[in-house]
């Protein structure tokens, strides 16, 4: 398992917004999401409903949702005394102004802290550091200070964790002056370390080979790649000019290199992949302006040879070949955002033209290739690159954005069936509409995401959700017409989306814990000072409240071991003392209030996406059914950590809902019926693939990748290969290569022809009427100023934990040119 980091900083920094919209007049785009979606939404709504809400029956599911709350709150009673026992604080005697903290291991107890404290004094930064480090979750630490020299280690680097378990640990030691450049290994979690000089200087933190540890790869200052075999004893110096790289499968690794020796001439780039650690590099692509990998899928983008214009390439056999994506290309002031890739499909955002702030979400085939209007005027910003975008990980399938309405509001949506159809959250049964919604009694629910955090809204956290806590769901959010800017609450969901639970009044760091048979939180105050946490133990519904101190602390950060296994939870911040300020941490264990071990008459079996077991067409999603084993909501013990999910998959009969429209076809709203676009009609539609032009002879529908689906409906699709030659500046260097200028200019006219009418192509299938008008920098979260009274305010504080090192983006980002392609 990999490190979390947390970057827990010391002083609190409050901003607020003035509340102004930058706005431009925008055209009519029909009715909002919500309206256009509500007739599909209520087919939904039953679905992994609990049994206590809905009408009595034999046929509904074993009840789960205890059937009085109060009576689960009882069954808290007298852990005050347990917890108290079980409750560890620990002082850290320093003044550093952060600490890094870094779990060593799965299940061994092993925490690493890095505090720091470093003053920038003219060009140079002087400072110190201090390692801790903890064998029992965190209940008390050791200085470890003296088996690094007491050597000043690089914040921003952290800590360096193999991914495979293995014990081993990197520190980077900070460089200025000539002083050469130096790391700290250790294999045995952190109880010993070895110094090791560098012959480079690290750019960014040295990245494992997720297969063999003991291969690391660096990149330096001057933009050399490094690679050591032997866990950092020995370098080798594989390539100069180096831009970007990553680690591929079974041990590859592709890297952009400059030819001129500058990387801000994006563009101009080769990609290049070693498959033996540097001793033969072959270069797979040119003209790349940015790549990434997902799945099984390599992406490129690529200059097209038109002006700024860029298209993506993809290849499933690491640049051995590559097929053009049948995407809208983007000019220079857009990105093409891959928001979540594995080996079946591709979920790639593209951007609208023009500084509008969100673009369309296109759904990939089994190939890579053929793309799927998915979602229109998805969320995401030009400036600073923030989506909403999230990968519900305890339900398969689910995903969560936002959309931008025609009011400039900002609105959640959700799909259960992978990017195929997109709803509004239900509004939670224990929640009312607020004063956001036209119809006190039609609204629903809007979540606080990647967005928000960074509109420096009070959300503290991004939702979370956990593989091992099956349907589980904790997020921020409102509910209304559209997401508010006033104080957030906390829902719960526990059937993966469908249903919703309003859980806690106002803004909380939470936590997984005990693969979701506990969860934990601590309540965001105005001046950061707290002194309590609180728990459940039935997913949401009932919390109870535990005084773990006396002197409150300034709260910093929750803390806990990845994979929501653990029984312990950290709470960290900071105190006041004279003139200085010193870090406190407080680790409560609760695996003495869950005084048992659960027993199979603690669970239930329950069926996903479903209400109604006796339907045998209920809970198909995807093509099959999943049914699992579930605590109970009212028993209260231990899952432990060796619980492992325990399903049951059940084919399903295939039905139009298992299929996506396909090239040149589109489903009308609240239908499953896929219809020829009306200006394709009797058209011949052609794509390349693999350097052949096909034509696709189709009945509008092909099978959503990973849909698993047996008999049924099976709506048939044909290709012809016309086996005509496609030629391409794009990628194929060979390509580009002739002996004699008749057959080069050959080449050239033909590839001009060749892209005129692949233009024509693209532009039928892709080109949209854009609005035009002026720009606005700033989204609007609702139509609070028409809806909300004078005398509301809208809080906008700086979130203190910076546990969101990526925001929230899906793995690739390409305004940086670091895990996205632009």
């Amino acid at each position: 398992m990999g490190p979390l980091l947390y970057g827990l900083l010391l002083v609190s920094v409050c901003t607020f917004s003035t509340g102004l919209d930058f706005q431009r007049e925008l055209k009519p785009l029909g009715l909002s999401v919500f309206e256009r979606r509500t007739e599909r939404a209520a087919k939904i709504v039953k679905r992994s409903l609990p049994s206590s809400w809905l009408a009595a029956s034999p046929n509904h599911k074993i009840q789960r949702r205890s059937s009085d709350s109060g009576e689960s709150c009882q069954q808290h009673q007298g852990y005050k005394p347990k917890l108290d026992d079980n409750t560890h604080s620990f002082k850290f005697d320093d003044l550093s102004g952060s600490v890094s903290l870094a779990w060593v291991g799965d299940g061994t107890g092993v925490i690493l802290a890095l505090t720091t404290f470093q003053v920038p004094l003219f060009m140079l930064r002087f400072g110190q550091s201090r390692l801790y480090r903890s064998e029992n979750y965190g209940k008390s630490f050791k200085d470890v200070t003296d088996l690094i020299n007491n050597t000043f280690i690089r914040a921003e680097f952290g800590i360096a964790i193999s991914p495979d378990n293995s014990g081993k640990v990197i520190l980077t030691a900070e460089v200025s002056g000539v002083q050469e450049a130096q790391i700290f290994v250790s294999d045995d979690s952190g109880k010993s370390f070895r110094r090791q000089s560098l012959p480079l200087n690290p750019m960014m933190q040295i990245s494992y080979n997720p297969e063999t540890s003991n291969v690391l790869m660096a990149l330096s200052i001057s933009n050399d790649l490094w690679i050591s075999q032997d866990f950092g004893s020995t370098w080798k110096k594989i390539h100069s000019m180096v831009c970007l790289m990553k680690w591929g499968r079974n041990s590859t690794i592709f890297f952009t290199a400059s030819q001129n020796g500058s990387c801000s001439d994006r563009g101009m780039l080769d990609l290049k992949r070693t498959t033996d650690y540097g001793h033969t590099i072959k270069t797979v692509a040119s003209k790349i302006y940015s790549f990434g990998l997902g799945g099984r899928f390599l992406f490129a983008s690529v200059m097209t040879g038109k002006g700024t214009l860029r298209a993506i390439q993809v290849s499933v056999d690491h640049g051995e070949s590559w097929n053009e994506a049948q995407l809208p290309p983007v000019g220079h002031e857009q990105f093409y955002s891959i928001l979540a890739a594995n080996d079946d499909m591709v979920f790639m955002h593209v951007d609208e033209p023009g500084d509008t702030g969100f673009g369309t979400i296109y759904v990939s085939d089994y190939r890579g290739t053929v793309y799927s209007k998915s979602l229109e005027h998805h969320l995401y910003t030009t400036t600073g690159g923030d989506t909403d975008f999230t990968n519900v990980t305890s339900l398969r399938g689910v995903f969560i954005t936002s959309v931008l309405a025609e009011d400039n509001s900002v609105q959640s949506v959700v799909s259960f069936d992978q990017g195929g159809e997109w709803v509004p959250l239900q509004k939670p049964a224990n929640a009312k509409c607020d004063a956001t919604a036209k119809d006190p009694e039609k609204c629903s629910l809007h979540i606080h995401a990647a967005y928000s955090i960074a509109m420096k809204l009070n959300v503290p956290v991004l939702p979370l959700s956990e593989p091992n806590a099956v349907g589980l769901i904790l997020a921020h959010g409102s509910v209304g017409d559209a997401i508010s800017v006033m104080r957030p609450d906390v829902y719960v969901s526990d059937d993966g989306g469908y249903t919703w639970l309003k859980a806690l009044d106002g803004p909380h760091h939470y936590a997984i814990l005990d693969s979701g048979g506990l969860l934990v939180a601590v309540e965001k105050s105005s001046n950061d000072l707290i002194n309590q946490v609180k728990f459940s133990t039935d997913e949401g519904q009932c919390w109870s409240v535990y005084n773990f101190t006396n002197e409150p602390i300034y709260f910093t950060g929750l803390a806990s071991e990845p994979g929501a296994r653990s029984m312990s939870v950290s709470i960290w911040g900071y105190r006041d003392a004279y003139l200085a300020q010193y870090w406190v941490s407080f680790t409560i264990d609760f695996r003495e209030l869950l005084t048992r071990d659960c027993e199979d008459k603690d669970y239930v079996e329950w069926l996903a996406h479903s209400d109604d077991i006796s339907d045998p067409n209920d809970g198909c999603m995807l093509g099959y059914k999943e049914t699992f084993r579930r605590l109970r909501k009212d028993s209260v013990c231990w899952n432990g950590r060796d619980y492992l999910i325990t399903k049951k998959p059940d084919p399903c009969p295939c039905t139009l809902d298992d299929f996506l429209c396909d090239f040149g076809y589109y489903r009308k709203e609240n239908s499953s019926e896929c219809v020829e676009q009306p200006d394709l009609k009797g058209k011949v539609l052609e794509f390349c693939l693999q350097g052949k032009e096909e034509k696709l002879v189709t009945t509008g529908y092909r099978k959503i990748p990973g849909d698993k689906c047996e008999g049924g409906t099976m709506p048939t699709r044909n290709e012809i290969d016309l086996r005509k030659k496609c030629v391409s500046d794009l990628v194929d260097v060979q390509l580009l290569k002739s002996d004699g200028h008749g057959s080069r200019s050959a080449v050239i006219v033909t590839t001009v022809i060749i892209v005129m009418l692949l233009s024509i192509a693209a532009g039928v299938l892709f080109v949209k009427k854009y609005v035009c008008g002026g720009r606005f920098l700033v989204h609007r979260y609702s139509v609070l100023q028409q809806h909300v009274e004078d005398t509301a305010t809208a809080e906008m504080d700086d979130p203190l934990d910076s546990n969101h090192t990526q925001n929230g983006k899906i793995v690739f980002h390409d305004d940086s040119d670091e895990d996205m392609l632009e």
